[in-house]
């Protein structure tokens, strides 16, 4: 499944997955307003379940994509990122 990236011009670490490149007319109004002035197009990309995404569930992704036209990818919560840099230092030992 073929998606689009954009990141927010506003809210760091905030994107959003659509199926069309630059069609938006499938995100909520407030949401897209919420992105910036304009989300900034990031990278194409193709989602398949044997392809793990870094920080999103791929099926989860995929299914926002098929009924809703749209997934967002909120930012860390700070202490997710926390338990991120521990797991990722231990990981470095």
């Amino acid at each position: 499944m073929k998606t689009f990236i954009y990141k927010s011009a506003k809210k760091e670490e905030l994107y959003l997955y659509i199926t069309k490149k630059d069609d938006f007319s499938e995100i909520p109004q407030e949401l897209y307003n919420s992105m910036g002035k304009e989300p900034i197009f990031v990278m194409e990309l193709d989602l398949s379940p044997e392809r793990p995404l870094a920080r999103e569930e791929v099926n989860t992704v995929m299914k926002n994509l098929e009924t809703q036209g749209f997934h967002v990818q909120m930012p860390p919560r700070a202490e997710k990122l926390g338990e991120f840099m521990n797991a990722k230092k231990q990981h470095l030992h």
